[in-house]
């Protein structure tokens, strides 16, 4: 039998978690990645020894941010990720979504790639797991087409990940220069055009040809 006041304590120290990220979350679009473990206390009304009760450490806790905030971003995101529509309208609203919750959340957007100074976001299983299942999923799409057309499908996953691999690097290179002239709707139109091109030009060597304007329904 489970013990009821076991069962608040639990309640409670969730609520105590989500606080506390929220409050990350805020700290960081208000102040950028720099912010300290204080900085988020006194956002979440706990004190700082709270924080490290519910985190193992500064790590955890910066991954499990990385965490909520992709969970926010994919709130708006992953809709758009299920396709709908033509082939260009599904892949206009996927790049427009996509780069409007980055100009609306432009250090959130950083902390995924940085994380706090001095703790590199490498081998980070939030951020790798995300673009990986995005790659997961645009290959299971893409495997579904050529087969359907009678094509070899062993491409699909190496198309699907090169995507997510040119929008990533583009993004974030287009990011990191603040002075850019590139503007937030030339660079969409740009990233339109170069997955087109990439898919096209792919299926085509495959033996599969695809209308933009078709459905991606009827494909």
């Amino acid at each position: 039998m489970t013990d009821g006041r076991s069962t608040r304590w639990d309640d409670h120290k969730v609520r105590r978690r989500d606080r506390i990220l929220e409050a990350a979350l805020a700290a960081v679009e208000d102040s950028g990645t720099d912010i300290g473990v204080q900085q988020i206390a006194e956002r979440a009304q706990v004190p700082r020894s709270v924080v490290y009760r519910i985190f193992t450490d500064r790590g955890d806790l910066d991954e499990q941010i990385r965490l909520r905030i992709i969970e926010t971003m994919m709130a708006d995101l992953g809709p758009v990720l299920t396709p709908h529509g033509t082939v260009h309208e599904t892949i206009t609203s996927a790049v427009d979504t996509y780069l409007h919750w980055i100009v609306e959340h432009p250090r959130l957007h950083a902390f995924l790639g940085r994380g706090a100074p001095g703790r590199k976001t490498v081998g980070s299983r939030a951020v790798t797991g995300t673009k990986t299942a995005i790659g997961i999923q645009l290959g299971a799409l893409l495997t579904d087409i050529l087969e359907r057309r009678g094509a070899a499908s062993d491409l699909a996953e190496p198309i699907a990940f090169a995507l997510v691999g040119l929008v990533d690097a583009t993004v974030n290179r287009w990011l990191s220069q603040p002075d850019n002239r590139v503007s937030d709707t030339a660079l969409a139109r740009f990233l339109e055009t170069s997955i087109w091109s990439v898919l096209d030009a792919n299926l085509r060597a495959l033996g599969v040809e695809i209308d933009p304007t078709a459905a991606v329904a009827a494909l």
